[in-house]
């Protein structure tokens, strides 16, 4: 069964609740029949970097809010990162455009490193205070997951999986999506934001138990009256 996740890299409840549906989806006896599926949705398609602008900065301009409320905000969000041992650095981070790093991370699903691609590029923004619109440290990310650095280079220096990126975003746009981290499972079921571990497996498991249902084949009845007209492994019948 498949769960689509659209997420951006530089929204920290998209962090926080990959953990919980990870914790969530260990404790279900079923976790080996789920396919997860990561797709790209951008938070500001159009912010550039400023040099020396920190994510209290960031905050502060594009949510019309004071440093002070900003620094605030990051506290609360810390303290439910450190509850699934995360330890989120705020001060130091680095606000970036996202669109270099989903193509990073459609090129890594391509060669079937796409969950490890996401947790590397959250834990570089995030934790180690990496800039993820920076090509040479996408570069070096891409090393860390064991991608080939001269293929790599010609995908971070092309428009490669451009368009793998936009679409995601329109196929969230039709959707309905107006935030992330948002959890669709087998296209029948939806949880929006970082859900409790508990909330996650009560909907996986409702959506499972339908899932599995499908899969389950129904015998034929044999409605033919007599076995002529028919051939097998030792002739036909004649």
């Amino acid at each position: 069964m498949k769960i689509e996740i659209w997420s951006d890299v530089m929204c920290p409840f998209c962090y926080i609740g990959k953990r919980h549906l990870e914790q969530a989806l260990a404790e279900l006896p079923f976790k080996a029949a789920i396919e997860i599926n990561w797709k790209s949705y951008q938070l500001n398609p159009t912010y550039k970097n400023v040099e020396g602008e920190s994510l209290y900065d960031y905050l502060a301009t594009n949510k019309g809010i004071s440093q002070e409320q900003a620094k605030q905000m990051t506290t609360q969000v810390e303290a439910m990162a450190n509850n699934v041992g995360l330890n989120i650095d705020f001060e130091n981070n680095i606000p970036a455009n996202s669109f270099d790093a989903h193509r990073l991370i459609h090129f890594a699903a391509s060669k079937g490193k796409q969950d490890l691609a996401e947790e590397q590029l959250f834990k570089a923004h995030f934790i180690d205070n990496v800039n993820i619109d920076d090509k040479e440290a996408l570069l070096k990310i891409a090393l860390s997951l064991g991608l080939d650095e001269t293929e790599t280079k010609r995908v971070l220096e092309s428009n490669a999986f451009e368009e793998e990126v936009r679409f995601d975003i329109y196929e969230s746009q039709q959707m309905g999506v107006r935030g992330v981290p948002f959890f669709v499972i087998d296209r029948k079921y939806a949880l929006s934001g970082a859900q409790p571990v508990e909330a996650f497996k009560q909907a996986i498991s409702q959506g499972y138990q339908e899932w599995i249902a499908t899969q389950e084949k129904t015998p034929l009845t044999n409605l033919n009256t007599s076995s002529e007209n028919t051939c097998d492994e030792h002739g036909c019948e004649l």
